[in-house]
Formats: structure tokens, C-alpha cells, sequence
């Protein structure tokens, strides 16, 4: 069984997971989607892990795969002024992940988390767990309970 930081966190925090692992495709332009298609799954569900700056500050998103973040809405939901991706070679610093394998688990340094909430109902959801080719299957619900991250409406 793969074991990376955010596997091994869920693991001290109790929390149930699947492992999903898939052939990892370097040249896809969308890693999310190309981890649904690989693995049959809804693409709605399967979520892509996003490290973004509001105000200078780092936060974390975790969105559907077949969606895009809309800049205003990632602000208002850290309570900031304005939001910008976060440049890769900062993302990965700061979680000890590469880009293409980010998982809100487990970074290198906790920072606030905001999950779309239109996925918070799902009995389900895909994400990451920390490496290329790797996705686990969570409860929405434990995921927000061990991450302390708050619902809200992400989506452009």
C-alpha cells in the first residue's frame, strides 16, 4: 500500500479511505480529468486540489475536476480582497507535494481550506491522496471534519 503524508495523516486522525491508483498521464493538460476517465468515475466528484494566495496569504481549494475557481468567490470565502493561483514551485514548497499529486492532507504547513460546497452532500469524493496516480475515496463530511475546512461556493 502507497503511504505519503496525507495517508499517513488520515491514518493518526482515524479516517476511513480507498485507494484508488491509476496510470498517471504527465502530458494531460487536466490531471483531475484524466484521473476520472482513467478510473471511471464522475468527474464532478473527483476533486483537483488547488493552492491559491488571498491577499498574499496561502489557502487551499478543493473543487470538482470539470470546474474552474472563480477568483472573487475564493476571496470572499477566506474573508480577503482578492485571490490568485498560487505560482507551482510556491505550491509544492509549501506543501511538500508536486503539482499533479497535491492533496489537502498532510501538507508541510496546515493552512485554511474551503471545500466547494456543492460536493459537501455527496455520500463520496475522489481526491488526491498525496501522490501522482494516487486518489482516495473520502466522505465529503470527514473530509471537512479532519481538514477544519468550511463549505463554500467556489466555482466561476
Amino acid at each position: 500500500m502507497a503511504s505519503t503524508p496525507g495517508l499517513l495523516f488520515l491514518k493518526i486522525k482515524g479516517v476511513e479511505v480507498t485507494l484508488h491508483p491509476y496510470a498517471y498521464d504527465p502530458s494531460a493538460e487536466a490531471v483531475g480529468l484524466a484521473a476520472a476517465a482513467a478510473l471511471g468515475l464522475d468527474a464532478a466528484l473527483t476533486l483537483k486540489t488547488l493552492m491559491v494566495e488571498v491577499d498574499g496569504k496561502p489557502a487551499c481549494c478543493v473543487i470538482p475536476s470539470d470546474r474552474q475557481l472563480s477568483m472573487k468567490k475564493v476571496a470572499a470565502a477566506f474573508g480577503g480582497k482578492a485571490a490568485a493561483m498560487m505560482l507551482p514551485a510556491k505550491a509544492e514548497k509549501l506543501t511538500g507535494y508536486k503539482v499533479g499529486g497535491i492533496s489537502p492532507f498532510g501538507q508541510k504547513r496546515a493552512v485554511p481550506v474551503a471545500i466547494e460546497a456543492s460536493v459537501c452532500t455527496a455520500a463520496k469524493v475522489w481526491i488526491n491522496a498525496g501522490a501522482r496516480g494516487l486518489l482516495l475515496g473520502i466522505a465529503p463530511t470527514a473530509a471537512l471534519a479532519v481538514l477544519a475546512a468550511r463549505p463554500a461556493e467556489l466555482l466561476a
